[in-house]
């Protein structure tokens, strides 16, 4: 649209400063992140996320996502969009959306997984977007926990940050939530003395503890689980992955 702020140049103060919004400790600071491409953007307008900026270049000038944030959109050149952008082939959109606020978060119902110490981008992208396909309540993640909000984890999830509320906060604060709520607590551990999870009783009021992907959940955490379970391992693989067991266990221990 005509009428529209252009910014051509990638040493612009505005890009520096959306630039840092790739670092955690910027996110955090400032409450918003960026999500890019338009699969993400048109999810994160489908499901009613709250836009602070929407950054375009020029071939998505007359795109209807424009035109609906008229008065917050930005028209970029393509060296712009190149500096934004995290992957090898930049699709030339951007939004900038205010981060979920966990304060106010206060009891829990359904099913729930629990990321303790959870490393690596993929694999919190991944466990998040089969939580949704699930059809699980929503994913909390600690505090030591890869940020949700990072790039890696955003593209990951593939829009199922949209559909599902996620919360970062402490693990024991989450539990004792949990627990206030009346869920039950299940760890998972790569441990042939706890309980196959084959063998428990099903509920659609739980949450589901995920460990570290070296060091699992960390012991004072398996201390206050109503239960710890295990997937039996039949050939000669030590454990599996992490995304791989917390989908094993998500369909695993639901009521279908």
């Amino acid at each position: 649209m005509d009428d529209m702020k252009y910014i051509e140049s990638k040493k612009n103060d505005e890009i520096k400063q959306l630039k840092k919004l790739s670092a955690t400790k910027n996110i955090r600071k400032t409450g918003t992140y960026m999500i890019e491409g338009f699969h993400l953007v048109r999810e994160a307008d489908q499901f009613d996320q709250d836009f602070v900026k929407l950054l375009v270049t020029e071939k998505y000038s007359e795109d209807r996502l424009v035109k609906k944030y008229h008065d917050i959109a930005v028209t970029v050149s393509e060296d712009v969009a190149n500096e934004l952008s995290e992957t090898k082939t930049p699709q030339g959109i951007f939004a900038v959306i205010k981060v979920q606020d966990a304060s106010d978060f206060k009891e829990f119902s359904g099913k729930w997984v629990m990321l303790d110490d959870v490393q690596d981008p993929g694999n919190v992208g991944t466990i998040v977007r089969t939580a949704d396909a699930a059809g699980y309540d929503g994913v909390i993640t600690s505090l030591d926990t890869a940020d949700f909000y990072q790039p890696k984890v955003q593209r990951s999830m593939q829009g199922s940050q949209f559909h599902l509320p996620i919360y970062r906060m402490d693990i024991n604060q989450a539990i004792s939530l949990a627990k206030k709520s009346e869920l039950k607590i299940y760890g998972s551990e790569v441990n042939k003395q706890a309980k196959p999870y084959t063998e428990l009783d099903k509920t659609d009021e739980f949450a589901l503890i995920m460990g570290n992907e070296a060091h699992g959940i960390t012991q004072d955490v398996l201390n206050e689980t109503d239960e710890n379970i295990y997937i039996p391992i039949l050939g000669q693989a030590e454990s599996l992955n992490v995304a791989v067991a917390a989908g094993v266990l998500m369909y695993g221990l639901q009521t279908l």
